[in-house]
């Protein structure tokens, strides 16, 4: 295993000056839970800090927001897994949860002209015609959904999660008519998504959802090659059939995979976590609802505040590379720490960590930044943008049915939310 580096807080140091010891590796915990706290003790004693994965693997994180943003856009950082030297010394077992981040073939594993060449493909469903285009949609959808989230309530003694009824079905749904995606498949792929992005996960089960991923994305790739249609599938099946090399049959696949659980998953949590932060500020939503604050405030200082990922694998140094006094060896996964950046208080003050719509700022670095910066951030926005407002108007005293500190939390620390949100959509919450 890789050894941790040394993290000196100055290049100045004696030899016998303590600030130069080694820095103690952060074992990340499989379970999850809520990054925050440990976050803030992270960031007290510098912007990257060893941390040890499961299975033992050494790697970094990179949390401090300045160090981040320099890091993401790093000429000597790569997102291929041909730079992760333990992977390629073969020490990586085919069971180790994390593994689909690293080899996964498309846009988040690609370099240079690869990664251009899959990006061009892509973009053509994501562009800010394609996207305004989907508005009516959207917001059809939420207004349907809604009704089935009251519904739900009246089914259970006046409390829904509003998890499952509205902030899942919403964005998997736009994602997967974006992909043309038959809708008796959303429910299986939100599954087998749950169990890819999971850190507590088996060898045995990993493999198990990685196998059926593939196999329900071909057969989705092979109903729209036999019937082609007005969507993302059906046209990069095209672009790979006009030039062969354009896009190979594992970068389909692999696309396709990265594009359902980014396109979902985040915005859900998205969602959920703005519900959350609402709820347990009522003062913000009341800057909302009394027009002092906007719902686009809403959203971007829930990105910043509660990133929607906490810990996202993996980008590798092409060489020893330091950032922040801090050394990372070549090869080294790294991790990108979005929900400890979003809170950083050399960024955003000795109050970052208040959740707070009039603060002002809007820069983050929750959808990324450089070459590989979220291409599908303006649907992201859109959705959670239009599914707030739309909540909140049809029920403006919805409220939590659980005291925060007991909602379940996920199971991964990848993805920063919580399990399920039980609400009571006519207030009187806890």
């Amino acid at each position: 295993m890789t050894t941790p580096p040394n993290a000196p807080a100055s290049t100045t140091g004696t030899a016998d000056d303590s600030a130069d010891a080694p820095r103690p590796s952060h074992r990340l915990d499989p379970a999850g839970g809520c990054p925050h706290a440990a976050n803030a003790r992270l960031l007290a004693q510098g912007a990257v800090t060893p941390v040890t994965l499961p299975g033992d693997v050494e790697g970094m994180a990179v949390l401090g927001h300045d160090a981040l943003k320099e890091f993401l856009a790093h000429p000597d950082v790569a997102k291929n897994a041909q730079h992760f030297t333990e992977l390629q010394e073969g020490r990586i077992p085919d069971g180790w949860p994390l593994k689909t981040f690293a080899t996964v073939q498309g846009m988040t594993t690609a370099d240079g002209a690869d990664h251009r060449r899959l990006r061009s493909l892509m973009s053509k469903a994501f562009t800010a015609r394609r996207v305004a285009e989907l508005q009516p949609r959207i917001e059809a959808l939420t207004q349907s959904l809604l009704d089935g989230l009251d519904a739900a309530a009246a089914d259970g003694d006046g409390v829904a999660d509003l998890r499952r009824h509205f902030a899942l079905p919403l964005p998997m749904g736009v994602i997967c008519e974006l992909l043309g995606v038959d809708a008796e498949h959303h429910d299986r792929l939100h599954h087998l998504s749950n169990q890819i992005v999971a850190t507590d996960i088996g060898p045995e089960e990993a493999m198990a959802a990685n196998k059926e991923m593939v196999e329900v994305l071909s057969q989705v790739a092979a109903a729209r090659a036999a019937a082609p249609g007005d969507d993302l599938t059906s046209a990069l099946i095209a672009a790979r059939e006009e030039n062969g090399d354009r896009l190979g049959p594992h970068e389909l696949l692999g696309t396709l995979m990265l594009t359902i659980i980014a396109g979902h998953e985040t915005t859900l949590n998205l969602i959920t976590n703005a519900v959350r932060a609402l709820c347990t500020h009522r003062d913000q939503l009341a800057l909302v609802q009394a027009g002092k604050a906007t719902w686009s405030d809403v959203v971007e200082e829930t990105l910043r505040w509660d990133s929607p990922v906490s810990y996202f694998p993996f980008r590798y140094p092409t060489r020893d590379l330091t950032l922040d006094g801090t050394t990372i060896p070549k090869g080294t996964p790294v991790l990108a720490g979005y929900s400890a950046a979003g809170r950083d208080p050399q960024a955003y003050g000795p109050e970052a960590d208040r959740f707070d719509l009039t603060r002002g700022t809007r820069r983050h670095l929750s959808l990324g930044h450089g070459a590989h910066f979220c291409m599908g951030a303006p649907l992201a926005r859109m959705e959670a943008t239009i599914a707030l407002e739309q909540l909140f108007v049809r029920f403006p005293d919805l409220d939590l049915a659980l005291p925060e500190p007991e909602l379940p939390r996920h199971a991964s620390f990848v993805g920063n939310s919580v399990q399920r949100l039980p609400v009571r959509p006519q207030g009187s919450g806890q």
